[in-house]
Order: structure tokens, then sequence, then C-alpha cells
């Protein structure tokens, strides 16, 4: 395992004054190799530290998100998410992530139930495969978006780019987002966010994140774009996957239901793969996103 440069590892003696160390430990999740995918930072271990704290270490690391583990046992986890802005109900990858680097520990079994503020996610590890999946709440259909001419402009795109034979629409499987179907992969690639437009798209729709994706032959490709400064393009987003998925198999694109495998990342330098799976469950959907997971370092902050 790595040393991380900047940060004193959990050998390093306690420093004096009081100070109270978080020991951390650094995944890359929806990742083939490491130093791909979508990193994240976790505190594993129960730390007592106010959520103000948990805000400004999350900000001091600066991915995408950091989680907070609370309790954990052979079955069931309790954690908190934050984004350098902001504490986050659910996402997708500090889910599985998270879970994978506490069963790697042996401080949770290989299936296991994250309690997050959005509710429970059963979580699937397999360890020699380097690899994790979650169970998705069942998703829930916002409303379809009729002015593509805003929604292309904060992708740095044009109305043509979009399917408008397909609106975008804000889904939720515990994060909303906004869903959005390009023409094709390569208006994809060539989206660029506008972080004005974005920001004030989002609070339009009361949104997390724009989703813009394509269908492809092997799957399908997909940008995330943030409002923030701070996230900006997000490299692999789980939590935006299963609506993806879920969007596609209510219209009956994409060879849906079924697997699906989502390809983003790759215009942040970070590639990611993404497997997806959406089957009729009653009325709703049943959802599952995995992806690989690498453990790529640790050390602690000193607070």
């Amino acid at each position: 395992m790595l040393a991380v440069a900047g940060f004193r590892s959990r050998s390093h003696p306690q420093y004096r004054g009081g100070v109270t160390r978080v020991p951390f430990r650094l995944a890359d999740v929806f990742a083939e190799q490491p130093f791909a995918g979508n990193q994240l930072c976790v505190v594993p271990e129960p730390v007592s530290i106010d959520p103000a704290t948990m805000q400004a270490l999350a900000r001091e690391i600066n991915f995408s998100e950091t989680t907070f583990v609370s309790e954990a046992s052979e079955d069931r986890f309790a954690m908190r998410i934050f984004t350098p802005d902001a504490e986050l109900p659910f996402a997708g990858h500090p889910t599985i992530g998270t879970a994978f680097v506490l069963a790697a520990e042996g401080r949770v079994g290989r299936h296991v139930t994250a309690e997050v503020a959005a509710g429970s996610i059963p979580v699937e590890i397999d360890l020699e495969r380097s690899y994790a999946k979650m169970h998705q709440l069942p998703p829930e259909f916002g409303d379809e978006v009729f002015d593509v001419e805003s929604v292309s402009l904060a992708a740095g795109l044009v109305p043509q780019d979009l399917d408008l034979d397909h609106l975008p629409q804000v889904v939720s499987t515990g994060l909303r987002h906004l869903i959005v179907l390009a023409r094709s992969p390569e208006a994809v690639a060539r989206a660029r966010r506008d972080e004005v437009r974005v920001g004030r798209l989002m609070t339009d729709v009361e949104a997390e994140a724009l989703y813009l994706f394509a269908l492809t032959d092997g799957g399908a490709k997909a940008r995330m774009f943030d409002p923030s400064p701070n996230i900006g393009e997000d490299p692999a987003t789980g939590s935006a996957a299963g609506p993806m998925a879920a969007y596609l198999a209510s219209r009956g694109l994409g060879g849906l239901p079924g697997r699906i495998v989502v390809r983003q990342g790759d215009e942040t330098g970070r590639p990611s793969v993404l497997d997806v799976e959406v089957y009729p469950d009653g009325a709703s959907w049943s959802i599952t996103v995995g992806g690989g997971v690498r453990i790529v370092g640790e050390g602690a902050f000193d607070v």
C-alpha cells in the first residue's frame, strides 16, 4: 500500500497537545486499475468530531466525497457522506467504496447494509475480484424538462445534440439527477460544462447534477456536470448511473431491462467502468450498480 504524501501515517507518534488523530484510507472506485475511477477518502473508525470538522476535512482532502463511519458490525454500518461543499444523503462510489474498505479490514462481512440518510443500501463485496455492487433504492421519477435549450447550453451543446424524442428528466435512487440523453457519444465527448448555467438549471429543477449520456454499441458513454467549482465534473457517478438505467428501462431503450456497461471519466483522465442492472420489480425497478475498487493509500488527519 502506498504512503500518502503530505499526511502522517498511523504509525507516527501522537502529537502533544490533545490533538485528535483521524485515520483515513484512500480508494479508487469504479476503477479497473489503481489511479483510475473516482477517488474516495474513507474515515473507517468512529471518531469524536463534529459535522463542521467533517466538512472541513472533506474540503481539505478535496475529493468529490469523503465518508465518516459512525458504527460498523458484521452485517451493517452507518456513515455520513460529505462533498467539499455539503453533506449528501446518498452517493454511489462512497457507498461501495466504504463497504469494500471495511470488508477488506475485517470490520464488516461481505454482505452488508450501508445506512445513510437516504435509507438502507445493501452491498455485496468480492475481495478476490476487488469488486463491489450495491442495490439502490427504488427509482423516483420527477418531471421531464421541456426547456431543452437551457439543458443543452448548460452542457455547452445545442438542442440538436440531444435526443429530442426523449426529454431530460429528474430521476433519483437516493439523490436527484437530471438525466439527459444525447444523440451520440461524440456529442457527449465535446460537451463543456457551463458552471453558471448548470448551477441555475440545477436550482430550477431541484437536482444535484446533470448526467449527460449517449448509447453506444457496448453500452453507454456518460459525463456528470456538477454546479460546484470544487467538483465540476465527476469521473464516475453511481448515484446517477442507476437513475439513468431506470430512465432507459422505463422507455424500453438501450436493450433494457437488463444489463448495461457505463463508461465515464475519460475526459477527466480517470477512466471508469460502472456495471448497471435494472429489472422489473412489481410496479417499480430493481437496480444494482457495481464496479472495481482499489485501495491505494492511507494516512491520518490531526485536528
